[in-house]
């Protein structure tokens, strides 16, 4: 397919080359939205976590702290969505901020994304069974989409895991270090998914970031153990992390229209419209959707554009092309407008599968008969 004129589900042309003059001018990302955003962030999220801790159990009080604290914690932690995409070398001193206030108490160190999520921008890689951030929900079998919900509940003890017991374990192992950055070292969707060998794309520091959170939740469970501190802390960091799971994965299941079964290969603007825009009410979406991800087709038309700069290029977008309609085709009016369509999509997959095994079996071989 011509990257200039990938269709739309409609058969119109995309206007790719128009999209690109237009965008130009959103390309610079500004450290002082960053620094902002976060520490707000952040601050919030660490204040109402330790509210929920010192708060009676179950009571309004902490499930209320719990919420916010986990909304707040999530937009913090989206940003390692941006540490995958800024320039190397560059936000070096955020970088590390970001991963000791946010990415290694979560136990999602940057490590865990970078390298990994540029592949899934990758032409090549995009929808092909290297891509650990992209699953044929569409084509297949409904209950995939189900059963990709219902794994949130076991993936903050597994990530836990895997700094607490599984990094010291390995570095008396050295075989088991092989198999953690191959396996278990990757914040993807697809749990078959095997991480190439470490190369330049990857943090340098990533040995750094595994050590601390050995460290981080080690330390907190023997604090915890001594009653040093309250048994409560482990019980709200584990509803905040569910909770922050649970908002990812719906977001994520509502990131693609995850039509490739895994064999076509998509050009920038193929992905496009593969992809999926949500702009919905700015302070709903907002939440299930931080840091400018509910703009996430624009984002793959123009992978590098920082977050605040996604929602004034979709709209020039809108005002500016020729002719918008293809364009507009990847916007859907809400996450339950989403996710319907995929639950839709993959329903029919369903059937259209069982009609075409039905008709097989109906117009199979003729059976023999004896005169």
């Amino acid at each position: 397919m011509n990257a200039n004129a990938a269709q739309d589900p409609n058969g119109r042309g995309f206007p790719i080359a128009e999209a690109r003059l237009i965008a130009r001018r959103f390309s610079k990302p500004k450290p002082v939205i960053y620094w902002t955003d976060f520490l707000v962030s952040i601050s919030i999220a660490w204040s109402f976590f330790f509210l929920a801790v010192a708060a009676p159990a179950f009571s309004a009080l902490q499930i209320s702290a719990v919420v916010i604290s986990a909304l707040a914690h999530y937009r913090a932690v989206i940003f390692i969505h941006e540490l995958a995409h800024l320039k190397r070398g560059t936000f070096t001193i955020f970088r590390a901020v970001w991963n000791v206030l946010s990415g290694i108490p979560l136990m999602v160190p940057s490590f865990s994304y970078t390298g990994v999520h540029i592949d899934h921008h990758r032409p090549g890689i995009y929808g092909f069974k290297e891509d650990g951030e992209y699953i044929p929900f569409a084509t297949g079998r409904p209950w995939r989409i189900a059963g990709y919900l219902l794994q949130i509940f076991a993936l903050p003890l597994l990530m836990a895991a895997r700094f607490i017991i599984l990094t010291p374990l390995s570095y008396l192992y050295p075989p088991l270090r092989q198999l953690l950055w191959r396996r278990l070292s990757s914040l993807v969707i697809d749990l078959n998914y095997k991480r190439p060998p470490p190369a330049k794309q990857d943090d340098e520091s990533w040995r750094l970031q595994e050590f601390g959170a050995f460290m981080l939740g080690a330390g907190v469970i023997i604090l915890v153990a001594t009653n040093i501190l309250p048994i409560a802390v482990i019980g709200v960091w584990y509803a905040v992390a569910l909770t922050i799971f649970l908002l990812n994965s719906l977001r994520t299941l509502a990131a693609h229209a995850y039509r490739n079964p895994g064999d076509q290969l998509m050009t920038r603007s193929d992905e496009f419209l593969d992809s999926v825009n949500v702009p919905g009410i700015a302070f709903v979406t907002a939440l299930w959707a931080p840091a400018g991800l509910r703009f996430h087709a624009t984002h793959h038309l123009f992978p590098s554009m920082p977050y605040h700069e996604l929602k004034k290029a979709h709209e020039a977008l809108i005002d500016e092309l020729p002719d918008n309609t293809a364009y507009l085709s990847a916007s859907r009016k809400s996450l339950l407008d989403a996710l319907s369509r995929l639950w839709r999509e993959a329903r029919a997959a369903e059937l259209s599968r069982k009609g075409a095994v039905q008709r097989g079996a109906d117009f199979g071989p003729p059976h023999k008969t004896h005169g």
